[in-house]
């Protein structure tokens, strides 16, 4: 695959969407909503090594880039769920991408490098 040359100022497409997804946790909140629709607690226990604030502050973020969407059901007690929207979904490709580079470089380290 022959790379496109890319200017890199503050708008080119690469740093929007490190911007969007670079963050230590957005890929991995995208994942467990690839799914469909889940609850905080859900998520939460999820993704256990996570912090409820730093968890509260990744689904704001995520909101705010119209990567998904926080819906609350006004029910008593509260009933809050997150899910993608047709822009969030058009990131799990990058996802999958990301996620079978992480198991070939995983094969490559275990294998003791021997991939070219």
């Amino acid at each position: 695959m022959t790379a496109t040359p890319l200017l890199i100022t503050p708008s080119c497409p690469i740093r929007t969407t490190l911007d969007m997804l670079g963050g230590k946790w957005s890929l991995l909140v995208l994942h467990q909503l690839a799914g469909g629709a889940r609850r905080f607690g859900e998520l939460r226990r999820l993704l256990p090594d996570i912090s409820e604030k730093v968890l509260v502050q990744q689904l704001k973020q995520l909101a705010t880039a119209e990567l998904l969407v926080r819906t609350n059901h006004g029910e008593v007690p509260p009933r809050v769920e997150y899910h993608l929207t047709a822009l969030g979904r058009q990131a799990l490709p990058v996802l999958a991408a990301t996620a079978e580079f992480g198991r070939v470089y995983a094969a490559h380290i275990q294998n003791g490098r021997a991939m070219p």
